[in-house]
């Protein structure tokens, strides 16, 4: 036996099903060893092995497989950093094991490069990794499972596994190769909702539980009849999007600077806001987060105890655990107190949400076009339970989404918002599609789209049935706004009046043999449409956005008399509400 035989039989060990690769020399014994064992999935280009892979782990739909990335060195491995960056920033689980030379053609420091195509894999990723190992040389198998477990505990994050050529295809014995427990990895679950928390919750009037991805869809799920009859309100982050059906009683959004409106105000307005597993970055709090709940206490659970200790926000009480845990013992202490005061509360919470609603007419659309507003409140009506929905990464596809999607019970919704990288909608399709759902609703601009559109030979190869949603506004929307708004209209490098070169994308589409159908603006879901969308395989709808549409409502910046910038806060959106209806919806901010 050669040593990339036994290694793929501890990775099948461990739980692995599929690996998505792009074939190299560096790689030769590793891919042909798992060509015998998994699922092999060939992709065009390394950063979409990296997506899929990570998409695949994300969804629940595989029943326990995972899934890894497997790409060969030099070109092979810097081209996959962009999704090892993006599954780090997440902290999702992606293991990459990427080729390398012989180890007698490793380069001494300070030569640049000894063997072909060699690069320093292990100095590329070490700040986008929570785990690596260098294999030169056939390693016990418990240094394996270690490794990978530590991709899991106690927060996710990329695993990297550097494996040199004469290794993979090393003689070994099995019998020499000691058993090793390939249990799964210890998460630190040590928290307890306090007497003090509770005391909290008991005094508060308002209060409200802010969910994060740190809660996962298993244990929502198990929860679900519990959080959607919960006498307070429920929110989400980005990353938890799908852990509650929106029309819960109990749920009231996504919050976000890029959040539904009626969420910020609610958020914004309770008096202990408790969040469970969720970072509190300042895309979630705002930049001004010393407004962050500003007439409220915050209880912040994460696993990750650096990101309790940092700065922002202010949260009075902060526990170091896994939210899991801490949510299947809060919700019965909820249920168990119920206070006039909370009646009152929710119901303000619903006047709030009934008066602003997810489409506002200050966007402008011309003639011609689809407002992407109510583009996405259609295509909400469109998805079932058991469907997955991508709405990329950047742009409009994906705030727009988290502004205007109204998600069922049991639908996947995964985007990756931390690196933010256009092109990763398709990538992440393909990694959902094998991963089982019944069927994937990928959205994506049509500038980001095109980083990545190479993969629709994979998509079409396979059979994916994949339905894919182009905002087509000819170019980079968000940057177009951008330089609209702080450079009088001066465009640089946005569409392709000003240099950028997009297909035509039906001859595209005609190209890979993937049908391709243009929305009508007076009526988008039409019964054709709709009936390709409950055909099998892939499919590809043209959406007509306005290159000028506009995105509102959302956090605007302001100049101080000395020329500092200071960012509104949460529940402060552009443009302003009527003064008689801020008054309605704002009664509890001083």
């Amino acid at each position: 036996m050669k040593y990339s035989d036994h290694f793929v039989g501890v990775l099948k060990d461990l739980g692995y099903t599929h690996c998505f690769y792009v074939a190299g020399g560096n790689i030769m014994h590793l891919l042909e060893s798992a060509s015998h064992v998994f699922t092999c999935v060939p992709v065009v280009h390394e950063v979409t092995a990296g997506i899929a892979a990570e998409f695949f782990n994300e969804s629940d739909a595989q029943n326990g497989s995972k899934a890894f990335a497997l790409v060969t060195a030099g070109p092979g491995l810097t081209n996959i950093i962009t999704a090892m960056a993006g599954a780090y920033l997440e902290s999702r689980d992606l293991l990459v094991v990427g080729g390398q030379v012989k180890s007698s053609d490793l380069s001494p420091e300070g030569i640049r490069q000894t063997g072909i195509q060699e690069i320093n894999g292990m100095e590329l990723t070490k700040s986008i990794t929570v785990a690596q190992l260098q294999i030169r040389n056939p390693v016990p198998d418990q240094e394996i499972v270690d490794v990978v477990n530590r991709g899991l505990s106690p927060k996710k994050g990329p695993v990297f596994i550097e494996f040199c050529l004469d290794a993979q295809g090393s003689p070994i014995d099995p019998a020499a190769f000691p058993k090793s427990e390939f249990g799964k990895a210890i998460v630190d679950s040590g928290s307890l909702v306090s007497e003090e928390i509770l005391q909290a919750l008991r005094k508060a009037k308002r209060p409200a539980l802010l969910i994060g991805g740190g809660v996962s869809r298993q244990k929502a799920r198990s929860l679900e009849r519990e959080l959607e009859n919960l006498p307070i309100p429920v929110m989400t982050t980005w990353n938890a999007t799908d852990r509650m059906d929106s029309r819960a009683p109990s749920y009231f959004g996504r919050p976000n600077t890029w959040g539904q409106r009626y969420a910020n105000l609610v958020m914004q307005q309770s008096d202990l806001l408790i969040a469970l597993g969720t970072r509190l970055g300042l895309q979630q709090t705002g930049f001004n987060w010393q407004e962050f709940v500003p007439n409220g206490e915050v209880v912040h659970v994460e696993i990750d105890g650096a990101e309790l200790e940092k700065p922002h926000p202010n949260a009075k009480y902060k526990v170091k655990g896994d939210a899991n845990e801490f949510i299947e013992k809060l919700l019965p202490e909820i249920h168990r107190y119920s206070s006039p005061d909370w009646r009152e509360w929710i119901e303000f919470a619903n006047e709030v949400k009934n008066a602003l609603p997810l489409s506002e007419t200050v966007n402008h659309t011309r003639a011609g076009y689809i407002n992407s507003y109510d583009f996405y409140l259609q295509l909400s009506a469109i998805v079932q339970s058991g469907d997955a929905v991508v709405p990329s990464s950047s742009g409009a596809s994906e705030t727009v989404a988290m502004q205007a999607l109204l998600q069922p019970s049991n639908a996947t919704v995964i985007t990756t918002k931390g690196l933010a990288s256009m092109g990763y909608g398709l990538g992440g399709a393909i990694g959902l599609a094998f991963s089982g759902p019944n069927r994937v609703i990928h959205i994506e601009g049509d500038g980001g789209f095109a980083q990545n559109l190479q993969e629709l030979g994979t998509v079409r190869a396979n059979n994916l049935n994949i339905k894919t949603f182009i905002l087509s506004n000819n170019g980079y929307a968000s940057i177009r706004m951008t330089q609209k708004s702080y450079f009088d209209g001066h465009y640089v490098g946005c569409d392709p009046s000003t240099g950028l070169g997009l297909p035509d994308w039906k001859k595209l589409f005609d190209a890979f043999s993937i049908p391709v159908a243009q929305l009508n603006p007076d009526n988008p879901f039409s019964e054709d449409v709709l009936t390709s969308l409950q055909n099998p395989g892939p499919q590809a709808y043209l959406v007509p956005i306005d290159p000028e549409q506009t995105y509102y409502p959302k956090i605007t910046s302001s100049v101080n008399a000395d020329g500092t910038m200071v960012s509104s806060p949460l529940h402060r959106m552009t443009p302003d509400l009527p003064v008689e209806l801020e008054k309605k919806v704002l009664r509890h901010i001083n």
